[in-house]
């Protein structure tokens, strides 16, 4: 039985094993990256289990203006079952419990696989649109006394 919630604190080893089914890799993949997210939002890592088995994640983000959906992850060994279909179901029912009125999704340009399964869920490309990036950091946590 597939069983979707928010993060629990025992599954943070799980949801850093499970970044190789999401497309590419962020600065903020590491455990201090998964705990500031559960600590500031503790509903926003959607995590599906089977038996146990952390099967699929996503980040579902509302910063009280916008809604947006990070690192859709489901485990090759169980796609196409509907999985990431839950886990965005769980995700805009949080956001529209929250008053998100439009969620948006990061999908890279490359990642044809993924921009069929957003497609799929009713999602679309908006071209204008252009992500802007800057690092703030070297990617290096920084301790007190560093």
């Amino acid at each position: 039985m597939l069983r979707v919630t928010a993060r629990r604190a025992e599954k943070t080893d799980a949801v850093l094993a499970s970044k190789d089914a999401a497309e590419g890799t962020s600065i903020s993949d590491d455990r201090d990256g998964v705990e500031r997210l559960v600590a500031r939002d503790p509903e926003a890592l959607v995590l599906a289990e089977r038996d146990g088995e952390l099967v699929g994640t996503v980040i579902a983000g509302f910063d009280g203006w916008r809604c947006h959906l990070y690192r859709l992850a489901v485990h090759p060994d169980h796609r196409r079952q509907g999985i990431g279909s839950a886990l965005l179901a769980a995700a805009e029912e949080r956001f529209l419990r929250l008053g998100g009125r439009r969620g948006d999704a990061m999908v890279l340009r490359r990642n044809e696989r993924a921009q069929h399964a957003w497609r799929a869920a009713g999602y679309a490309p908006e071209e204008q649109w252009r992500r802007w990036v800057k690092p703030l950091t070297d990617g290096k946590v920084v301790t007190d006394g560093a």
